[in-house]
């Protein structure tokens, strides 16, 4: 995404396809892995992936990794200070 000449690093080659998650997907993925969203992985709402993205803190993002085989998974990380 370019806007006024910033590019921001959710265009990247290296940047992962992630997206913030609804809430009521947030509670049915809390409730199936039987944790609290204090207990997720955290990433700052500064780290350069979530710049231009929208994410607000306590947003719950969900990242797809691929491993070297070509097999995709998520990854969730709750957006923190």
């Amino acid at each position: 995404m370019l806007i006024l000449g910033i590019i921001f690093a959710i265009d990247h080659l290296l940047v992962p396809k992630f997206r913030i998650m609804k809430p009521e997907e947030v509670e049915k993925l809390l409730k199936q892995l039987k944790i609290t969203k204090k207990q997720l992985p955290k990433i700052s709402k500064t780290d350069a992936m979530l710049k231009g993205s929208g994410a607000k803190i306590g947003d719950v993002i969900e990242i797809e990794r691929v491993e070297e085989n070509g097999v995709k998974y998520p990854y969730y990380r709750v957006v923190t200070k």
